[in-house]
């Protein structure tokens, strides 16, 4: 299960607003953040820095992690604002410092990273009370949309996982194709 990493030739449909938003407005995204201005957060396969850009109109510092440097190249061609700073790198093994981040969120990516050295990394460069997002396509979704149904998580088993992980699971719904999980590092 999980580990579906999107083609980065394919790019273009990443920066589709109509359909994304569907999926997690920018406004709830923005909600579940619960910035001040001053954070320091991480966008965890940030891709084409769709939500990234969302997310750095309120924060101090973002961090557009993902594995994919030709994610990162469509991402300069966009325009990356000046406070992202773009980051090659899997989730299991991140280049910040322990305590770097106030938060972090994952936005139809958790599929592509989630095991439990990805999760204890998350965890370790959260500050204490540090807030993890995670929007992504639910497994019980129909599967016409997003990766193939065995590559999906339902949020109680990415709830279990994230209390596995020292997590405090603050909220979760789930959606007729995903789910939102918003948690706290303890």
């Amino acid at each position: 299960m999980g580990f579906h990493t999107f083609d980065a030739a394919r790019a273009d449909k990443l920066e589709d607003a109509a359909r994304r938003y569907r999926a997690l407005s920018a406004e709830e995204l923005l909600w579940a953040l619960s910035l001040d201005g001053d954070d320091v957060i991480a966008d965890l396969g940030s891709g084409t820095g769709f939500y990234t850009d969302d997310a750095a109109a309120i924060a101090d510092t973002v961090y557009a992690v993902d594995v994919q440097s030709e994610m990162h190249d469509y991402y300069r061609e966009k325009g990356v604002p000046d406070n992202v700073e773009l980051v090659t790198s899997g989730v299991a093994d991140l280049p910040l410092a322990t305590d770097a981040l106030d938060a972090a969120f994952s936005t139809m990516t958790y599929h592509e990273f989630a095991d439990e050295a990805a999760l204890t990394e998350i965890a370790r460069v959260l500050t204490d009370g540090g807030r993890l997002v995670v929007a992504d396509w639910a497994a019980s979704g129909s599967g016409d949309a997003g990766p193939p149904l065995d590559e999906r998580f339902t949020a109680s088993q990415t709830t279990d996982a994230l209390r596995d992980a020292g997590f405090t699971i603050e909220h979760d719904a789930v959606r007729p194709e995903t789910f939102l999980v918003i948690a706290t590092r303890q």
